[in-house]
């Protein structure tokens, strides 16, 4: 994926004005921990700044000094939750170089970050109505990711020579859909576990053997 353009760098400094001071951030902070709780429960169109800022503890008017309106805050935690589900996975990869091997720990990695943040779905999915431009370039970060570690891992050998776009697009779908299966809609099975087991189905296929 290319580097964002001037124009999506403009659009993020508008949804979220950078606070230059370290109490800023700590309040900008709070103030999209409630925005996820208010969105998650209530929905785009029920929630309100009011509740939001009351939340965070926070004066309703400070709101303003970091976001311009219900909108923007709201795109700005789309993007806050993908880059928490990347930094996430960094961590969780740590030093590991196999390209299996980071596959798994990143699923791992997403389907517990999951497990502690269930509104990431439905924040997600909203925002395919609410914002279709923030939906997209949520799910295209994520495979953009994917992509550039399965291409690594082609040329390193341990993969096929030909991965790329569509097999990381796979691979983020079967994700995704694990944790709302696995995670969101029943609590079964720990991260680690079903996370192995998707990384078989990748190394081996699914096609009975001669």
């Amino acid at each position: 994926m290319t580097e964002p353009t001037d124009t999506t760098r403009q659009s993020d400094a508008d949804d979220a004005k950078q606070p230059r001071t370290e109490r800023g951030r700590r309040t900008q902070r709070k103030l999209l921990d409630a925005a996820a709780e208010e969105f998650a429960e209530k929905g785009f169109h029920e929630a309100s700044i009011a509740s939001i800022t009351r939340a965070a503890g926070t004066a309703l008017g400070s709101f303003y000094t970091y976001f311009e309106s219900k909108d923007a805050i709201f795109r700005a935690l789309v993007r806050d939750m993908s880059r928490q589900v990347g930094r996430h996975a960094v961590a969780a990869i740590g030093e590991e170089t196999g390209a299996l091997a980071i596959e798994r720990l990143a699923l791992q990695s997403f389907l517990a970050f999951a497990r502690e943040h269930k509104e990431i779905y439905r924040i997600i999915d909203e925002a395919e109505f609410v914002d279709p431009e923030s939906y997209r370039r949520h799910y295209e970060t994520i495979a953009s990711r994917i992509e550039g570690r399965l291409r690594a891992g082609a040329e390193s050998g341990e993969l096929r020579h030909d991965v790329g776009e569509l097999q990381a697009w796979a691979i983020m779908g079967m994700n995704v859909f694990l944790g709302l299966r696995y995670v969101v809609w029943g609590d079964e099975g720990d991260a680690a576990s079903l996370a192995a087991e998707a990384n078989r189905m990748i190394a081996r296929g699914i096609a009975a053997k001669d």
